[in-house]
């Protein structure tokens, strides 16, 4: 152990919560961050020489675990050298009744206005060790709304276009730049190698300001909070994950002779293909239900099951648990029930049900447990549905292929509720981890990066396990790798809670940022809405083997004029295509041969008006499209005018939206004979569902709205561009109100 790593240890088991910034300064020296050259004074001891310290101009601050921000408490003077004792005198009496460890004498450095920097590492529970880079000085958090700060992994660096690098190394209006590039690329590469001796026990330290001088980076300012060493949590075994999705038997716990979840769940199993003879109802009383055997108790099992589903009252559960584990009856459980930690009361249940798995696991054995507060797992590998949703309750989705989706949910009520308005695409897996009592979202993804069947993974998070957040963004940079997606929407945006208030870092990088930022960095799409998170999903799944292009020129066609002005106000960072002669020329001919030439003229977007037919409708859609000016499209329908086949037949109209000559078709027939990605909208009510249903069962990326197929398009193509790795930036339209870090002002998907 270093001998500062000694010093910040026993602070702690000394009762002290932070670091005195001299204290600090040595923590810095591990990171390679220089210090003024100073003096410590203690409380009303005589002042010691100061010849040590250059400069006619000294720093004088307050040393005290009471003022986190000394600056604004009055806390810092900059004083002629003949003046520190009275400094001194005048501010102890400022911070009577203060506990006060002395006073800090250092030399001023220079540094020219606006080259303050903020540099702060927090050591959080759910993705270890994290790194924030900003504009710094006494405004962090007023600059940062403007120049959203960097957040990353010290072992990975900012990402290239992160705003407030530009800021720090570019400059900005008036202001030269904080720090030159290359001095800052060498901090930081230094950075990746040292961020490993931080003291385990040091959960935070910040920098601010900090200035990169000719002798290197010198924190000006350094404060430190301390906390336990996070312990290292028990990995779950993906064998078990795998006899979960993928189960060879299934029992299930809690059937009632009456409709309740379990019995729901059970007719689910046997609905989704699973074979009767391979399902066992622990029930006494009864031989079968539903042509599945039952047994009485869990020990008349005739053997282990891979997978037992728990419906029972969560009182109930922890018994069952430890038996489960005593007897080695399951490799995987799901456990439905709430009331298991996450409501106030029920912690000593999760408690005692957590400690039966960990036991298991560290003599080497148990279960992976699901749950609980689950809505349950579908796997169309493993040919089993145990949710409690009756199909009844389920828009119809038959016919609809298995998509290479995963959807993994603490919520199974949003999992749930999205996937009935994407009902065309039928995920490969949907798994509703509940409070993740064991299993996580980390956990599972994890597991499906590696699954070929799944290239697109959508995950609802509430709050990741210690350790678990780690796990998510291995899993998401492996996924990217292969060219899959993580498709990500974080809940609960709030503030790092009071380690805030003494802390620029933890105040301009609260959680839900954190989060959002690395799995930005990590390759991942973040939406910022429910609305955003469906449409995202949608496009990565049905456009991920279609080309992009250079992704930044949009072709659009409309028959409505509000329809082509939405798509041009919200089409940035997207811009308009130039159409190419050979376009411009084939689109008049359209023109011409459906008698619209004196109608519509040729522009982008083209406005087609309701006179246009299916024919010249499907036509001059293609030779947009066509144009290899225009990288992806829009096609824009609105469907109430009559010279378009957009009812279903009946009622008298003599329409027809299956017919083979009809607009559906066409756009159909457009969508498998291209390559490029683009999307269609569909502007109507629930007379054109069908017709919306009969496009997207073709594999066709359907929405209701121009606005937000276009929103969502740009950020898609966006994201394609950059690789999956670059954070989404100022002004962009997918990223409201996440905070004011990169990857989050801006307003949509």
């Amino acid at each position: 152990m270093t001998a500062v790593a000694g010093e910040v240890a026993a602070a702690l088991a000394a009762g002290q919560a932070t670091l005195l910034e001299p204290q600090a300064y040595r923590v810095a020296a591990l990171l390679g961050i220089g210090a003024p050259a100073h003096s410590v004074v203690p409380p009303g001891g005589p002042l010691p020489s100061l010849d040590g310290l250059r400069g006619e101009r000294l720093v004088v601050k307050v040393l005290s675990p009471a003022v986190p921000h000394k600056s604004d408490r009055g806390g810092v003077r900059l004083v002629r050298r003949g003046s520190v004792a009275k400094a001194i005198a005048e501010m102890a009496r400022a911070f009577e009744g203060v506990e006060v460890r002395g006073w800090l004498v250092a030399e001023e450095v220079p540094h020219p206005p606006g080259s303050e920097v903020l540099f702060g590492l927090r050591r959080t529970a759910e993705f270890g060790l994290v790194a924030v880079l900003g504009l710094g000085g006494v405004e962090a958090e007023i600059l940062a709304a403007a120049v959203p700060p960097a957040v990353f992994l010290p072992e990975d660096g900012p990402a290239d276009g992160v705003p407030a690098v530009g800021g720090l190394t570019g400059g900005r209006r008036g202001v030269a730049p904080a720090v030159a590039a290359e001095s800052l690329d060498e901090f930081l590469r230094r950075l990746e190698g040292k961020a490993g001796a931080l003291p385990p026990e040091v959960a935070e330290i910040e920098f601010n300001p900090l200035v990169f001088t000719a002798a290197g980076p010198v924190a000006l300012d350094a404060a430190a909070r301390l906390a336990a060493a996070p312990e290292v949590p028990l990995r779950r075994p993906a064998a078990g994950i795998e006899r979960l999705l993928r189960p060879g038997s299934v029992a299930i716990m809690g059937v009632s002779e009456r409709l309740n979840p379990g019995r729901v769940i059970l007719r689910n199993v046997l609905a989704a293909g699973f074979p009767a003879e391979r399902v066992t109802v622990v029930k006494a009383g009864r031989a079968a239900i539903d042509g599945c055997r039952c047994v009485p108790d869990l020990e008349a099992l005739p053997a282990p099951v891979d997978l037992l589903v728990l419906s029972l009252a969560a009182g109930a559960v922890p018994e069952v648990v430890e038996e489960i584990c005593r007897r080695g009856a399951a490799a995987s459980v799901i456990v439905i029930p709430g009331g298991l930690g996450e409501r106030s009361g029920s912690e000593s249940l999760a408690a005692r049900t957590r400690e039966a798995i960990g036991a298991a696991r560290r003599r080497g054995g148990g279960p992976v447990v699901n749950g609980g507060n689950s809505m349950g797992v579908r796997s169309a590998p493993g040919r089993y549905d145990a949710t409690f949703i009756p199909p009844h309750k389920s828009s119809p989705s038959a016919g609809a292929a298995v998509a290479p989706l995963a959807v993994i949910s603490q919520s199974g009520a949003f999992a749930i509720a999205r996937l009935d308005r994407l009902v065309a695409l039928q995920p490969r897996y949907l798994i509703t981890v509940g409070n993740q009592i064991d299993l996580t979202v980390g956990d599972y993804l994890q597991f499906l990066a590696e699954d070929p069947g799944v290239e697109v993974a959508a995950c609802y998070v509430e709050g990741f396990r210690p350790g678990d957040g780690a796990a998510f963004l291995e899993a998401t940079r492996r996924l990217r790798e292969r060219a899959g997606t993580v498709v990500a929407y974080f809940a609960g945006r709030t503030a790092a809670g009071a380690a805030s208030a003494a802390s620029h870092t933890a105040s301009i990088a609260p959680d839900h940022a954190l989060a959002r930022a690395l799995t930005e960095r990590a390759g991942g799409l973040v939406a910022n809405t429910l609305e955003g998170f469906e449409d995202l999903v949608r496009l990565a799944v049905l456009l991920s083997h279609r080309s992009v292009g250079a992704g930044r020129r949009l072709g659009a066609v409309s028959n409505a004029g509000f329809e082509a002005v939405a798509v041009a106000d919200n089409a940035s960072p997207l811009s308009l295509a130039a159409f190419g002669r050979d376009t411009a020329a084939r689109v008049e001919r359209v023109l011409e041969a459906h008698r619209l030439e004196g109608i519509v003229g040729v522009s982008n977007p083209l406005d087609l008006t309701p006179i246009a037919g299916d024919a010249g409708f499907a036509e001059a859609a293609a030779a947009v499209l066509a144009d290899a000016a225009v990288d992806v499209g829009i096609v824009g329908v609105v469907p109430l005018t009559p010279s378009l086949t957009t009812l279903p037949a009946g009622a008298g109209h003599g329409e027809d939206v299956g017919a083979a000559g009809g607009l559906a078709a066409r756009l159909i027939d457009l969508w498998r004979s291209t390559t490029k990605a683009w999307v269609t909208v569909i502007d109507g009510g629930a007379l054109y569902d069908a017709m919306a249903r009969r496009l997207e069962d073709a594999g066709m990326p359907v929405f209701r709205t121009a606005d937000r197929a276009t929103r969502a398009l740009s950020r898609y193509c966006r994201w394609r561009v950059s690789g999956g790795g670059a954070p989404s930036g100022p002004g962009e339209p997918e990223a409201a109100g996440a905070g004011a870090v990169s990857g989050s002002s801006g307003g949509g998907p």
